[in-house]
C-alpha cells in the first residue's frame, strides 16, 4: 500500500519538503521535475502540485497527505485534518499600507480597498475587527497595488518585509503567523494510517534533531548537583568519573532556544572543555 503525498511543484517550499523526506531517509528521484514519482525504500509515491491545490487534493483523496503551508490550509478551508507542523516555510500573512499613511488602529483600515489573495482570510480578520473594507482579489504580485493606484492596502505573505520596504509599504497587522504542515485526509484507510504513523516519527525525530544539541563537558565534583540541575537531558545526564580524580565527564541534550544560558550557567559552575556536537536524529 502507498501513501500518496502531495507536495509543492515548485516554490518556496518544495526544496525544503524534499529535505525533510529526505533527512527521514526517504529517497525520491525528481530529476527530471517529473508530476509522480516513487520512493526507493519507503511506501510513497509523491504528487508535485500547484501549493494552491493541496488541500482539494487531499480533501478529495486524490492524495493521502500533503505539505502546505497554513495559509493556503485555512484560506481553502477544506475539511481536513492538519496532523503536524514542520518547522520550515515560517512566513506571516500581514496587511501593510504606504508608509506615509498616517496608520493608527487597525479602525484605521475602515472603508479602504484592500487587494490580497487571501479573501476568506482577510475578510475573517475585518470582521473580527469590526471593519468595513472593500477586498480587491488579485493573484500576484499584490504588493505594488497600491502604488498603480489599484488598492489603499494589501494582504500578503510576509518573510523578511524587504519587499514592502522596497514598495514604499509598512506592515501594520499580523492576520496569521504561517509555517508548513502536514496535512491528512479524514478517512485513511488503516493500512495509510500505519505508513503515516512511520512517516511521522520520522518526521518527530528530524525536527528534535533541529531543536536539540549534544553537549559534553569536563566538570569538577563538588558542582555536580549544580550543573545536573541545568542538564536535565532527555532524562538525566549521563555523569562518568574522569581518571583525574575530583573530575567527572558530563554528557546531555540542550534544546537550542536554551542553549547559551546554559552554557553561562556551566562556566558559572566551573565547567571545562565543553564540546557541541549536533544531532542528526532524535527518537523520543
Amino acid at each position: 500500500m502507498m501513501l500518496k503525498i502531495a507536495i509543492q511543484k515548485s516554490g518556496r517550499l518544495y526544496e525544503h519538503s524534499l529535505q525533510l523526506l529526505k533527512e527521514c531517509g526517504i529517497e525520491i528521484n525528481n530529476g527530471n521535475r517529473q508530476l509522480k514519482a516513487v520512493a526507493f525504500n519507503f511506501p510513497v509515491e509523491v504528487y508535485f502540485l500547484r501549493d494552491d491545490d493541496i488541500p482539494q487534493y487531499v480533501f478529495d483523496g486524490v492524495a493521502d497527505v500533503g505539505f502546505v503551508g497554513e495559509n493556503v490550509v485555512y484560506e481553502k478551508n477544506k475539511d481536513i485534518n492538519v496532523v503536524s507542523k514542520l518547522g520550515f516555510g515560517r512566513c506571516r500573512l500581514s496587511i501593510a499600507v504606504p508608509k506615509n499613511m498616517n496608520y493608527i488602529s487597525v479602525a484605521s483600515l475602515e472603508n479602504l480597498k484592500i487587494a490580497t489573495s487571501y479573501t476568506k482570510l482577510l475578510q475573517n480578520f475585518l470582521n473580527d475587527n469590526k471593519v468595513n473594507g472593500e477586498i480587491h482579489e488579485i493573484s500576484g504580485s499584490v504588493e505594488i497595488a497600491p502604488g498603480i493606484g489599484l488598492a489603499d492596502a494589501i494582504c500578503d505573505l510576509v518573510s523578511s518585509g524587504s519587499t514592502l520596504v522596497t514598495n514604499g509599504l509598512k506592515e501594520v497587522e499580523v492576520v496569521l503567523q504561517s509555517e508548513a504542515v502536514l496535512v491528512a485526509n479524514k478517512n485513511l484507510t488503516a493500512e495509510n494510517n500505519a505508513v503515516l504513523d512511520k512517516l511521522l516519527m520520522r518526521i518527530s525525530a528530524v525536527k528534535a534533531a533541529r531543536n536539540n544539541k549534544y553537549i559534553m563537558l569536563n566538570a569538577p565534583n563538588d558542582q555536580l548537583k549544580n550543573i545536573a540541575s541545568v542538564l536535565p537531558g532527555m532524562k538525566s545526564p549521563t555523569i562518568v568519573p574522569l581518571a583525574e580524580s575530583g573530575w567527572s565527564s558530563v554528557q546531555s541534550v540542550v534544546n537550542e532556544s536554551d542553549f547559551w544560558d546554559i552554557i553561562e550557567k556551566l562556566k558559572s559552575f566551573g565547567a571545562q572543555g565543553i564540546l557541541v556536537v549536533p544531532i542528526e536524529k532524535m527518537i523520543l
